[in-house]
């Protein structure tokens, strides 16, 4: 451990972010520029390149996810040597990394959130799609529309097959860890003022931060809600990693398995 990084004074911008508590301006800021830097990494960078080469914007957004979110997460590593001396991510600046629930029950409370927000999830679709006909149909991203898999369609066999395999392993494990670790490990944490409050507060804004697919805010709050309340109520991210990420890689697979059987519209 370097005495020197433990004992020389931090930057004031270090110490508000590693503070105990954030400001309710502070933390809205925090959830939501993230979101702004990715519309803006797909639309300027991702996008064009995406589109020259002829593949799913599925592709871009995964492009402009992993630009944004990596860089967070090699950015709480470091605000974690700030804490300890070394990159890390426990013992620095997340929190709920501890596993205080007993192993058969964090089991029981995974599984039972990651069967709620795939049946959730599933069944809220014809909300999202209403939400986009009724007022967000004005969003021109290309590939939006009244379907879960809109960036994926209207592509051949091959391409979606390619842009799965390329994607599945980050959007369907790492980029969503990434934002548990960045939503539910450091700034759920520092809600407590919001007390009761401070799980709807993080899901709601973490909703909205997917500026990409605001129609899907209504259905977010439904299916994340419980899971991201238990990892609070718990102080244990293990039930939330569970459930998003899980869910997440278990609709990949799934994803990956009908386009290679022939399925060319998800």
């Amino acid at each position: 451990m370097n005495e020197s990084t433990l004992t020389k004074p931090r930057p004031k911008f270090v110490e508000v972010l590693l503070a105990d508590q954030h400001s309710i301006p502070l933390s809205i800021a925090l959830h939501l520029v993230p979101g702004a830097l990715i519309v803006a990494v797909y639309a300027f960078v991702a996008a064009p390149l995406v589109r020259a080469i002829d593949y799913p914007p599925f592709l871009a957004w995964a492009i402009a996810l992993a630009a944004v979110l990596f860089p967070l997460l090699l950015g709480l590593a470091w605000l974690g040597k700030q804490v300890t001396g070394r990159y890390c991510l426990r013992g620095g600046a997340l929190k709920y990394l501890d596993r205080p629930v007993p192993r058969g029950k964090v089991t029981a409370l995974i599984i039972f959130c990651l069967l709620w927000m795939t049946v959730l999830s599933l069944s809220l679709l014809p909300v999202d799609n209403f939400m986009y006909d009724h007022v967000f149909s004005w969003i021109t991203y290309e590939g939006t529309g009244d379907s879960a898999t809109s960036y994926l369609n209207g592509y051949s066999q091959q391409k979606l097959l390619t842009t799965l395999l390329i994607c599945g392993p980050f959007t369907g494990w790492f980029l969503p860890l990434i934002e548990e670790y960045y939503f539910r490990g450091f700034l759920l944490p520092r809600l407590a003022r919001l007390r009761g409050w401070a799980p709807f507060f993080n899901v709601f804004f973490f909703s909205v931060y997917h500026f990409w697919a605001p129609w899907t805010v209504l259905s977010k709050l439904v299916f994340l809600y419980p899971g991201v309340h238990l990892a609070w109520k718990k102080r244990d991210i293990r039930i939330s990693i569970g459930m998003h990420p899980g869910s997440a890689l278990l609709m990949t697979v799934v994803g990956v398995i009908a386009v290679a059987m022939g399925r060319t519209s998800l």
